[in-house]
């Protein structure tokens, strides 16, 4: 079956980058801090916005945070903050930068306290992914009972820009739970 002929998640539409997102990345279960970092300051980013807009900005995302580098960005000054918000590379939202930055000493503290940030996070499915069986995107919910209480708890420690349907789109992209729907060629694979 080549490529083009594969059916996929309707979101994944007919943009390339979308596609190629939805066929390598989402829905694989990822256990690496800084990638789960940079997943959910894009999926933060996101608010608002379309997550094709966001993975449009994805490389100059990576250059503008330093490889999304945790201890790095948990640094950043008042004026490394006035840098991004001129960069029109990403999305110039002074309350997104902000809590990137936040997000940033908020996830040191957790590595800390729990040896990585992927130990905590994957507690919240039981330390491995949920297999949903969902026949079409709108059988899919916005947030969960485990995405309203991953946000519950990451507010607490700290942590913005991470309501209820922020954190189920993270569970989502970092395989936490796997919504490909079941007519999805990846479905099975995830």
């Amino acid at each position: 079956m080549s490529e083009d002929s594969l059916r996929r998640c309707s979101w994944a539409g007919g943009d390339a980058l979308m596609q190629s997102y939805h066929d390598a990345e989402w829905g694989v279960p990822l256990h690496d801090d800084r990638a789960l970092f940079e997943l959910l300051t894009l999926e933060g980013a996101q608010a608002g916005l379309s997550w094709q807009t966001v993975l449009n900005k994805r490389e100059e995302y990576r250059k503008a945070f330093d490889g999304f580098e945790i201890a790095k960005v948990a640094r950043y000054t008042a004026k490394r903050t006035q840098k991004l918000l001129q960069n029109a590379g990403i999305i110039r939202n002074r309350a997104k930068i902000a809590a990137t930055i936040g997000n940033a000493k908020a996830f040191l503290d957790i590595q800390q306290e729990f040896g990585s940030f992927d130990a905590y996070i994957w507690q919240f499915v039981g330390g491995k992914p949920r297999k949903n069986r969902f026949q079409s995107l709108s059988g899919i919910p916005a947030n969960t009972e485990q995405s309203a209480a991953m946000s519950k708890e990451l507010k607490r420690r700290g942590f913005k820009f991470v309501g209820s349907t922020i954190c189920y789109a993270f569970m989502q992209s970092a395989g936490m739970v796997n919504d490909h729907t079941v007519d999805c060629f990846r479905y099975g694979e995830a």
